[in-house]
């Protein structure tokens, strides 16, 4: 087996350089099910990974199955009340608790639905289990399509998004990196990234993204950060019908200003897939190779990347871009007519990878994009260098069950490929099981521990993530929403060092192939924007 593949030609010149890349998968993910007519279906992971085998790519990386994150961990950046309410609420119980359902925000957007607590801790472990294994140094990409829930804040659930597995993935990061660097190109503004990182300069957030009457109504372009990260907020707003070209003509600038100025230690990307062309609940008009030229891009730097999922409500095009964006982080050139599998009958009539942007207007004139670009590029031009993190002993990386075994494997692992990654007849097995139903019961966990809340290292000063509901005097414009969670403080805080390494994750265990799921697939329903306010105007 391969763990890597040789770079694609990029704007900054050839690079051949070998990556090193893992991917986590979790194989009961597609069983969740948010209810009938939500556009958010969790199935487009299942069907992203069948394209993965059958394009020949799990034998290229390491495939990982993510342990759970456990209630301790979602409480490093979430609430202790809004993580319990989560791990206990169900359908059958949330009449009863309607105060704490508005007090939360779980609503229509954010429905109650069997398996809500496991589903988080699900994609929450993904995304934490990928960032620790790039702070180990043993992979170079890290891959977790069910991640990039970026609009959850510290205290509700927002825009179908319930944890924020992003914010927890940088803090991870954050324990070895001076910098870390958010990049978003869904086509929603990151703000519950941006919100939690909005007054610390160790953490530089950007995000790309429709801007205007269109949810979540922040991201203007002078909202740069506070305090400590004032200039370390980048919003770029944009119009309808945005092309492959002109977004490159932003996109690329831009990155290489932040990376020059900022020079991060690790770039988490976050490749929401609502930004394609036809997307449902989008309106911007990128081709799957545009939206995958970012990747492309920010690979070509060289730095540890972690790649995330997000938005992306045309399921089938959501696996196409996914597909195509992981073989652009292993070097490998896909053939665009799709392998027979089956998922196949979703690409049809013309089952091909890459589908044909429309012909929409692009409302994105060139003096709007050269304006912004100016603007963007004048505000970092204001970062004179990039700050420095006062010296201290380092916590350490995430503490797995079993780590003297991962150290051995890590060791050998050329030698020993088959105990990390997928063989072939395994996968054929585990793509074969049985698929969702409407419902699934799934029990959460029941020892969770209430009272895990960890530090966070964001300035290097001791003291606790405060649950202060800030409030920066953005200005937005007329009939947009401001930020509703909580901010990081500046003053915010060091990682305590854990007693135990069963405050933490069990070591991630290579898929085996094998599912206990026994429920049967319901097909993709019509979707329908009118019982999701938030997005019905996308």
């Amino acid at each position: 087996m391969d763990s890597g593949g040789h770079s694609l030609p990029s704007a900054s010149g050839t690079d051949a350089a070998k990556r090193r890349v893992c991917y986590f998968y979790e194989p009961e993910v597609g069983n969740y099910y948010y209810g009938q007519g939500h556009p958010m279906k969790p199935h487009r992971i299942r069907m992203t990974h069948a394209l993965l085998l059958n394009y020949g790519l799990l034998q290229k990386m390491h495939v990982f199955r993510p342990n759970p994150a456990r209630e301790r961990d979602l409480c490093r950046f979430h609430a202790d009340d809004y993580v319990s309410f989560l791990r206990n609420v169900t359908p059958e119980t949330q009449q009863e608790q309607i105060r704490a359902l508005k007090r939360f925000n779980v609503c229509e957007d954010c429905p109650v639905f069997d398996g809500l607590f496991s589903f988080c801790q699900t994609y929450a472990g993904a995304s934490v289990g990928a960032a620790v294994k790039l702070n180990h140094g043993n992979h170079d990409i890290a891959i977790n399509w069910s991640g990039g829930l970026h609009h959850a804040k510290k205290c509700e659930a927002s825009g179908f998004c319930y944890v924020n597995d992003i914010v927890l993935a940088i803090l991870e990061l954050l324990k070895k990196h001076e910098r870390v660097l958010y990049v978003d190109i869904d086509i929603h503004h990151g703000d519950g990234v941006e919100e939690a990182f909005y007054t610390t300069d160790r953490v530089m957030t950007v995000s790309f993204h429709k801007f205007g009457d269109y949810f979540p109504g922040t991201g203007d372009i002078r909202d740069i950060g506070f305090g400590k990260g004032k200039y370390y907020a980048v919003n770029v707003p944009l119009d309808d019908g945005i092309d492959d070209e002109s977004y490159q003509s932003l996109f690329k600038p831009i990155v290489a200003k932040v990376m020059e100025v900022f020079r991060p230690g690790a770039v988490v990307l976050q490749c929401g897939a609502d930004s394609l062309s036809g997307d449902r609940l989008g309106c911007f008009n990128l081709s799957v190779k545009g939206h995958g030229e970012c990747v492309r891009y920010m690979r070509s730097f060289n730095v540890p990347l972690l790649l995330l999922g997000g938005g992306g409500y045309t399921i089938r095009n959501v696996a196409r871009c996914w597909c195509y964006e992981t073989g652009v982080a292993l070097g490998v050139e896909l053939k665009d007519k799709v392998p027979e599998h089956e998922y196949y009958g979703y690409f049809g009539p013309d089952y091909n990878l890459h589908v044909t942007p429309s012909n929409m207007e692009n409302k994105n004139s060139r003096k709007l994009l050269d304006d912004i670009r100016a603007n963007v590029l004048e505000t970092l031009s204001k970062l004179q260098h990039a700050p420095s993190v006062q010296f201290q002993e380092r916590p350490p990386d995430m503490e797995f069950e079993e780590e003297e075994d991962e150290e051995e494997d890590d060791d050998d692992e050329d030698d020993n490929d088959e105990d990390y990654a997928y063989e072939r007849d395994d996968l054929d097995v585990e793509m074969n099981h049985p698929r969702h139903s409407d419902a699934i019961k799934r029990k959460s966990p029941s020892d969770n521990n209430r009272n895990g809340r960890m530090n966070m290292e964001v300035d290097g000063i001791d003291a606790k993530v405060q649950a202060d509901h800030f409030r920066e005097p953005h200005i937005l414009r007329e009939g947009t929403q401001r930020f509703s969670g909580a901010h990081i403080k500046a003053e915010s805080s060091a990682f305590q060092a854990p007693t135990s390494s069963k405050d933490f994750f069990a070591a991630p265990t290579p898929i085996n192939g094998q599912s206990d799921s026994k429920h049967e697939f319901v097909g993709p329903k019509k979707l329908s924007n009118e019982n999701f306010p938030m997005y019905s105007k996308s």
